[in-house]
């Protein structure tokens, strides 16, 4: 039983790859939000452990709803994949789901019971998201439309983790929040981008990946325009916190190697160059979050304490 749960992990939710980016994730929430308040402490362990917990829950609903979603074209398309194959079942996941929204209800009891009206709106959206709003063909139909409502649920997974710090406080979400939102908006659509660019020979039947629906180039160009508006947010976030001129250095440097990633793949697509550009995504959305979070308020906690 053990062993299966393992290859599970490993083949459609890495523990420990997903931990790094989702602890990355939710501490630089709390971090921002503390950041915005005028804070100059680290956040509380309960606080950085409920952000975290929930936002790592959230994140294993999601793959276990995409396993719902997804599988009739998985059996038809993709056999190897665990549920086709038999590995786990439908009714095995969805009880771990279940079992995953009962720990995030302890942990929001845990922090603050009311904190419990953010996390149901999380819940609901997550919801009509596994039906695809019940207008899947509709959807399906519109690449863009499609990403772009499936990739509201980071915003609202990331309202949550800012909330285990300014909800607390009575005094509502503070000013400059939003930016914040919008980087995480903006960083899932780099991820989702940078997954589906694909090498010719890796193409899969039944896979609509953005080199398939848009061409090569075009997908290129609309991974390098996410990175652009994911930047141009993340600088407005930075002014907020006063760390403008570090995160302008960071986002250079992404930009320029990113633009060479780009041109490499499309003089010549081949399988590790494409797997480049999924790489880089990962990195970008690491490096974006510790900037805007983690990294600022650890440094002016170390600076506050020094002579």
């Amino acid at each position: 039983m053990a062993n299966r749960w393992w290859v599970y992990q490993r083949e459609r939710f890495p523990v420990f790859a997903h931990g790094l980016l989702i602890a990355a994730f939710s501490l630089s929430a709390v971090s921002f939000s503390a950041l915005l308040r005028g804070e100059r402490g680290l956040p509380e362990d309960r606080v950085a452990l409920a952000a975290f917990g929930t936002a790592f829950l959230f994140f294993l609903q999601l793959r276990i709803a995409d396993e719902f979603k997804d599988f009739e074209e998985d059996a038809r398309y993709r056999p190897y994949r665990p549920v086709p194959r038999g590995l786990v079942t439908l009714g095995e996941l969805g009880r771990v789901g279940a079992g995953a929204a009962l720990l995030q209800l302890l942990l929001g009891l845990w922090l603050m019971p009311s904190l419990l009206l953010l996390l149901a709106l999380v819940w609901v959206y997550l919801a009509l998201m596994s039906k695809e709003f019940f207008i899947g063909d509709w959807l399906r139909a519109r690449p863009i439309v499609y990403m772009s409502s499936h990739m509201l649920i980071l915003p609202l997974v990331d309202l949550y983790a800012t909330a285990c710090d300014w909800w607390p406080t009575g005094k509502g979400a503070p000013a400059g929040l939003g930016w914040f939102l919008a980087v995480s908006y903006c960083n899932g659509i780099v991820l989702e981008i940078g997954r589906k660019i694909r090498a010719p020979e890796s193409e899969e039947e039944g896979v609509n990946t953005y080199t398939v629906l848009w061409g090569r180039r075009n997908a290129v160009l609309a991974w390098l325009g996410a990175l652009a508006l994911t930047a141009a947010c993340a600088s407005a976030a930075a002014l907020d916190i006063d760390f403008a001129t570090p995160v302008a250095i960071l986002l250079a440097v992404l930009l320029f190697t990113a633009a060479g990633v780009a041109l490499r793949f499309l003089r010549q697509p081949m399988p590790h160059r494409a797997k480049a550009i999924e790489a880089l995504s990962g990195v970008w959305t690491l490096l974006m979050y510790l900037s805007l979070g983690a990294v600022p308020l650890t440094w002016r906690w170390c600076a506050r304490g020094s002579p």
